[in-house]
């Protein structure tokens, strides 16, 4: 394997579900430790390791010198982390694009520009301090078991029927985000919103099911292996295929009205000790499209214009002061208010 000669280099501390001094929580840390210098990066970040150690190790392959010391938490946490100001951290990465903005917009950033982040489309760079390096879609993923004959719904619409005629068929094994408590979730849903009115249907003929909530998408993942869920909606597009991969078991279906395409980001944080090594990484993530390699590997797709000009319904969640619109205090209240109604009818 490609990156077997580094693994020995790795020196592991795993924690789950520790409250730092700072006052946030993590899920995981990992250290690789240099080989040739000590140099370092403090990276924080919302991708599971075992997604993302790919791209780590292959980093370090370039840069021996540099100690890596990856924390992965939540998106809220991470917002917490780096709002809170206590956290030492050079790199933020996130699946949540619009609390990367407000994280940009509120001087939480630096600026880095460098021969490859001018290369990038403009769409997947803002302000020269948000810089995208994966596009990945929400999906809806199938129990194969559930669906045995097939007739999987490609559409919302198809989706709504779907539950509202047999809803004996799926109580209690519908899943999706809760989005009180994920970041990444509520993105999703905002952006849902926004694309059409199905949303909302949908949301009310799930809730009427006793619809299953969840903070991650590997949990929804695992609650369609386990047989447990017989569909899960808007689930992170990248982890499901990886998933699929090594255990097969559903289907993932991208649905053919819209599917709303999540950006990953990385920003350099403003109050970051190690810049130099900080853009060193920016510029390696920025460039993931001409390591297929590193693609196969992390399952995390790179930026490809060509494919979302293929597939009109592939929609880019595009960066931006648009993001901000449903983190205002008032607009987030009333959209969780919209949104508890419709999904929790006990």
């Amino acid at each position: 394997m490609r990156f077997a000669c580094i693994l020995a280099a790795i020196g592991t501390v795993l924690l789950s579900g520790v409250s730092l001094a700072q006052g946030f929580e993590i899920e995981e840390r990992v250290v690789y430790d240099a080989t040739q210098g000590d140099a370092e990066i403090q990276v924080l970040s919302t991708a599971d390791r075992a997604v993302f150690e790919p791209i780590l190790l292959a980093f370090q392959a370039e840069n021996p010198s540099i100690t890596i010391d990856y924390t992965i938490a939540s998106t809220r946490e991470v917002m917490k982390a780096v709002e809170g100001g206590d956290a030492q951290f050079d790199l933020i990465i996130s699946s949540a694009m619009d609390l990367q903005t407000k994280l940009a917009n509120d001087g939480f950033a630096q600026t880095h520009r460098s021969d490859a982040t001018l290369q990038m489309p403009d769409w997947a760079r803002w302000r020269d301090q948000i810089f995208a390096f994966t596009q990945e879609p929400a999906v809806l993923i199938v129990s194969k078991s559930a669906f045995p004959n097939g007739n999987v719904p490609t559409s919302r619409e198809a989706l709504i029927a779907l539950l509202r005629d047999e809803p004996e068929r799926f109580l209690g094994r519908v899943g999706t985000y809760d989005v009180r408590t994920s970041g990444f979730g509520y993105l999703m849903a905002t952006q849902d919103a926004r694309m059409s009115e199905s949303f909302w249907r949908l949301l009310e003929v799930m809730g009427r099911l006793e619809p299953r909530l969840y903070c991650c998408s590997g949990a929804m993942i695992q609650d369609i292996r386990s047989g447990k869920l017989a569909l899960a909606y808007n689930v992170l597009g990248s982890y499901a295929a990886g998933e699929l991969a090594r255990t097969g078991g559903f289907e993932i279906v991208v649905m053919e009205d819209f599917a709303n395409v999540m950006l990953r980001t990385a920003l350099i944080a403003s109050n970051a000790k190690n810049v130099d090594e900080a853009k060193i990484m920016i510029d390696f993530l920025v460039s993931l499209d001409s390591r297929p390699d590193l693609i196969e590997a992390s399952g995390l797709p790179a930026l490809d214009a060509d494919q979302l000009a293929e597939n009109a319904a592939l929609r880019p969640i595009r960066l931006g002061p648009g993001l901000l619109v449903f983190l205002d205090r008032l607009k987030r209240q009333s959209f969780l208010r919209s949104w508890e109604a419709s999904i929790t009818q006990n």
